[in-house]
């Protein structure tokens, strides 16, 4: 006799409150306290080898040289990047709201260096690197709206959003330390707006993505990535700093959707659709180099006591030990044909939050891991003052510079 679906699972829900109430309180108690434990994968790792400390004046040289590239490049209208320097096989693009998000982002990255590295500058190169930081602002307000989904299926305009937000923020404080009040209320409210829009493209299932394959929707639902959901969740959360106002039923829905992409060992599914599948090559510590740093740091910043900063000293271990694994992919043509399916744009990406995680510890822990990121970035410097990972349209040097420059300017000890 077959059983009616509804009443089996009546009988399992039973089964199961009948099994619960018999467990002693005792073993409940430790069951929820294994629950809150970490695996001993996640603070097991390889050692990076010792580095030497950067030769006196290297990194101050290697930031005067890459800002110099960045005043170089900033076009007639005061941005930065383009559609120019195709190739036969390009990033699926459409036009125009593609390539307006891509500006945005890569306008807000450079932004937020060149006001990291203002202060470290000698007078002449600071009074230039503020006309521009003027410049930039001015096209960022006049242009930062116009930032919307291409069509349907592609939703790159969240990077624009995101990390035109951070740029807001960075500019904010700046506005605020030189007194610039009606500038500063500008910012604040061109925060808001990139927010808000953060809010209109948040996924049906919490987080964000920056495709949806799937079903096309108004509010997208197809499968948020984690690393696009830690980027949003990273900006959003300085941005509150400065009262920027976001919903926090939907900070947590991007919270939980992190959550259920990560494996034991702090490693990450690329995207919740490849969840149930963490030894994929992908989603293994060596895929999840440069998505570890940026996860681990969003749900610190929003207080998840699993991110310890043991977890966060074995991932930046990892990263140094293993960069090969992100090497290998850096300045490849076509997105993840390296091993563990890396692609070559997470290079600099995963730098660029190794730094935050970095620091995210206490100022004592902080000089080694400090060492180490200058002893990759150093080398990698172009000929032209540039770093990049990926040729991606008239983007690629902008941002990359743009994350190196952060990461190297916080390897100075002030």
């Amino acid at each position: 006799m077959l059983i009616p679906h509804r009443l089996l699972s009546i009988a399992l829900i039973l089964l199961f409150v009948i099994s619960t109430d018999s467990v002693p309180a005792v073993a409940q108690t430790e069951l929820l306290e294994a629950e809150t434990e970490n695996s001993p994968l996640a603070t097991s790792g390889p050692q990076p080898r010792i580095v030497e400390p950067p030769a006196e004046g290297a990194l101050q040289s290697a930031i005067d040289r890459g800002v110099d590239f960045l005043l170089q490049d900033q076009r007639p209208d005061g941005g930065w990047g383009s559609a120019e320097q195709t190739k036969g096989l390009n990033i699926y693009a459409p036009v125009p709201g593609a390539h307006q998000g891509f500006k945005l982002a890569v306008g807000g990255l450079v932004l937020s260096s060149l006001v990291e590295c203002e202060s470290t500058l000698d007078a002449e190169r600071a009074a230039k690197v503020s006309k521009a930081i003027d410049r930039g602002t001015k096209w960022m307000l006049e242009n930062h709206e116009r930032v919307r989904r291409a069509e349907p299926m592609a939703i790159y305009n969240v990077w624009g959003h995101a990390y035109g937000l951070q740029s807001f923020v960075d500019l904010y404080h700046r506005a605020k330390l030189l007194g610039q009040d009606e500038l500063e209320e500008k910012l604040l409210a061109a925060a808001q707006i990139q927010a808000d829009k953060l809010n209109r493209y948040s996924f049906l299932s919490g987080g964000w993505g920056y495709y949806d394959f799937d079903h096309r929707t108004q509010v997208p639902a197809s499968s948020p990535t984690s690393f696009t959901t830690a980027t949003m969740l990273v900006a959003l959360h300085n941005a509150k700093e400065i009262g920027v106002r976001f919903p926090e039923k939907l900070i947590d829905k991007a919270i939980a959707s992190i959550n259920r992409q990560r494996n034991p060992d702090f490693s990450y599914a690329y995207g919740e659709y490849l969840r149930m599948m963490p030894r994929m090559e992908i989603n293994r510590p060596a895929g999840s180099l440069g998505r570890s740093q940026a996860c681990n740091l969003a749900l610190r910043l929003f207080g998840d006591e699993h991110v310890t900063d043991e977890v966060i000293q074995t991932w930046l271990d990892r990263l140094f030990a293993r960069n090969n694994w992100l090497g290998y992919g850096r300045k490849l043509p076509i997105p993840h044909e390296s091993y563990f399916m890396v692609a070559g744009y997470f290079y600099y990406y995963g730098h660029y939050y190794a730094t935050m995680c970095i620091e995210q510890l206490p100022e004592e822990d902080r000089q080694d891991h400090e060492n180490q990121m200058a002893h990759i970035l150093l080398p990698l410097q172009e000929k032209d003052g540039s770093w990049w990972d990926y040729p991606f349209y008239n983007y690629h040097q902008q941002y990359g510079t743009a994350m190196a420059l952060y990461s190297l300017r916080h390897c100075q000890q002030d």
